[in-house]
């Protein structure tokens, strides 16, 4: 099942006719806002299937053109990305230790959003394709069997990064959390639809240009570690998101007026814009074209650009 919100939050199911208003079958969910009614279907998600699926069928369904999708998850309580998370297809010889850093909920924005690049002497604005889990109950020290268990779906994840912020050093927190960095969407696919998420093909465009296109069999730890581990650190909500990390290689640039899209095989895609007030500009390359996979691409005009 497709899950989304659209136009003023109504939520819906998305069908291969469109989207159809679920309202009526979540009525009785108490909630104060789309951030708890999403969170409490995911919690008690069992007891309303059935009405979800009866109510999608009796529909009638708009067509995506004419609707506004909306983020599915409009406030999750802990964004968690796994860092380093891939082996590059075979760039590195080995994993990296696993890690990863907690991202602000507030950068949460949905399909046709934009990201917006602030006014910040950043050297390269990047938006990293993920696939981003979906928490489905409580979870605290999940044994890495047991991972499937406490997954309710799936999402198109953007890790937005604004690179090279001084000072020098650890800057994951400003680099990571600004608002409009954490694109999601387009909808929660739910776990049963996809058998195998360890093995689903994942492609970035810009203005239709392919940047990324890597497959999540290339993860240097499983989704069951990534589960594990980060349960560990701290309990994790239902609608709570991890994101799995990126092949680095396709990372690029962007700029002001571009189109991102990023589509999962079997999730969906996920369509944003690119907004910078100050028209900066870098090379159309990506990390692998300009010589190196771990080196950002370097601003060449505008406003914080380096001398010449």
């Amino acid at each position: 099942m497709k899950i989304a919100f659209f136009d003023d939050f109504q939520l819906g199911v998305v069908t291969d006719e469109g989207v159809v208003n679920v309202m009526d079958a979540v009525a009785d969910i108490p909630r104060t806002g789309p951030h708890n009614l999403i969170t409490g279907l995911i919690e008690n998600f069992e007891a309303y299937r059935g009405k979800l699926e009866a109510a999608a069928k009796a529909g009638k369904a708009i067509p995506l053109a004419d609707v506004r999708l909306r983020p599915p998850l409009p406030r999750p309580f802990n964004i968690d990305c796994m860092a380093v998370n891939y082996m590059e297809d075979g760039k590195r010889a080995e994993a990296a230790p696993i890690n990863g850093f907690a991202k602000s909920p507030n950068g949460v924005i949905g399909q046709g959003d934009a990201m917006v690049m602030p006014d910040v002497p950043l050297t390269s604005f990047e938006a990293e394709a993920e696939l981003g889990l979906v928490i489905g109950k409580t979870a605290s020290n999940v044994p890495a069997d047991q991972w499937c268990d406490y997954v309710f779906g799936y999402i198109c994840f953007l890790d937005g990064s604004a690179r090279g912020l001084p000072p020098s050093g650890n800057t994951f927190y400003q680099m990571k959390s600004r608002e409009t960095f954490a694109p999601i969407g387009p909808w929660i696919v739910t776990a049963d639809e996809i058998d195998d998420p360890q093995n689903l093909q994942v492609t970035l465009r810009c203005n239709g240009d392919v940047r990324q296109n890597f497959n999540t069999s290339d993860m240097a730890h499983k989704i069951p570690r990534c589960v594990e581990w980060v349960s560990s650190l701290h309990t994790l909500n239902p609608g709570d998101i991890i994101a799995t990390g990126t092949n680095h290689g396709g990372l690029s640039s962007f700029m002001d007026g571009e189109q991102v899209e990023l589509e999962i095989e079997k999730v969906g895609t996920l369509s944003v814009s690119v907004k910078d007030d100050l028209k900066r500009k870098w090379p159309s390359l990506t990390r692998e074209q300009n010589g190196d996979w771990r080196t950002p691409t370097k601003q060449i005009s505008g406003k914080y650009a380096p001398a010449s």
